[in-house]
């Protein structure tokens, strides 16, 4: 067993080892639910097997201990020097390939169940969403808010509230699922969505900006222009660069592309059904929907609501809309 542990406990490591050096695509919760069900066989191989062949053998040694005992009393000799206390709490001691196993399961299935169907941390590693989400901020996401999923399979088995427009939601990014990001969904099923000379329509309807002092991004030391719009029921904040063009340069060929039209001005989009079209805050510095398309129901992940910390600035910790 401490053989095949290694083999098992040495294949992670160089999972892991490759994912964080790019050789790999990885899928931490793949990598978590096989902890789970790998240290759980340990878990369970230990309370019913090993543990009691331990007990067992620890009881067999206080029964041939006090056998010793009865026969060298009878021979005259009361008192023993040595009790054999340190021999049986090596008899009960469990192993070293149990302890990095099953002695983990609690924790790994905590760390599972919480990730995996309440919060989940992510960190902002881009400033797509300035001014909302700073690079750097460890945001949480509640996984239950749109419908609780089974992990890996991502597959819906309750139904949640619905995704609003203003939310801001974490998703698989459709052209490769195995990366989440990070964008505001501006339009639902059945929306059309127009962003024309920089400015956003849904259903023909113009949302309203209104002008608040410019934002300072400390990554570029530079002032932008900044609104504050309201898609849903709460506002946000978003930054426009005057400098970049309207148009949309290199949009993908995605699936449902049909039901967008490109122009100078920039571009409009029927909302599939099942589907959502999703906008960076930072509009434009931000790679979305306009680019690569619309974000089906199967690849959300769950709803950013709280920044928990970032260490280059505290004052970022707090909830957001």
């Amino acid at each position: 067993m401490q053989v095949l542990t290694s083999l098992v406990l040495a294949a992670f490591c160089a999972y892991a080892g490759s994912w964080y050096l790019g050789l790999q695509e990885g899928n931490f919760a793949l990598l978590l639910l096989m902890a789970v069900v790998i240290s759980g066989l340990y878990w369970l191989a230990e309370r019913f097997y090993f543990l009691p062949q331990r007990v067992a053998a620890a009881e067999q040694f206080d029964a041939d201990n006090a056998r010793r005992h009865k026969e060298l009393s009878k021979m005259g000799i009361a008192k023993v020097d040595a009790t054999g206390e340190d021999a049986r709490d090596k008899l009960l001691m469990q192993p070293w390939w149990l302890d990095w196993t099953a002695g983990l399961f609690p924790v790994i299935l905590v760390v599972f169940l919480l990730r995996s169907f309440l919060f989940e941390p992510f960190k902002i590693p881009s400033g797509s969403m300035i001014p909302t989400l700073w690079v750097g901020d460890l945001i949480l996401v509640n996984k239950f808010h749109y419908g609780v999923r089974l992990p890996v399979l991502n597959l819906k088995i309750t139904q949640g509230t619905e995704v609003a427009r203003g939310d801001v939601m974490v998703f698989r990014y459709p052209p490769r699922p195995s990366v989440d990001y990070i964008k505001r969904v501006v339009g639902v099923p059945g929306d059309e969505v127009s962003y024309l000379n920089k400015k956003l329509f849904i259903n023909g309807q113009a949302i309203a900006t209104e002008n608040i002092p410019e934002f300072f991004d400390e990554s570029v030391m530079r002032y932008f222009k900044q609104s504050q719009e309201k898609l849903g029921e709460k506002s946000h904040n978003l930054i426009v660069d005057d400098d970049r063009p309207a148009f949309i340069p290199g949009a993908d060929d995605f699936a449902f592309r049909d039901q967008c039209r490109y122009s100078i001005e920039g571009v409009v989009c029927k909302v599939p059904q099942g589907h959502y079209f999703m906008m960076g805050d930072n509009r434009d510095n931000s790679l979305d929907s306009r680019y690569w398309g619309f974000v089906p129901d199967a690849n959300i992940v769950g709803k950013a609501f709280f920044v928990w910390m970032n260490f280059g600035n505290l004052k970022r910790i707090g909830a957001f809309n």
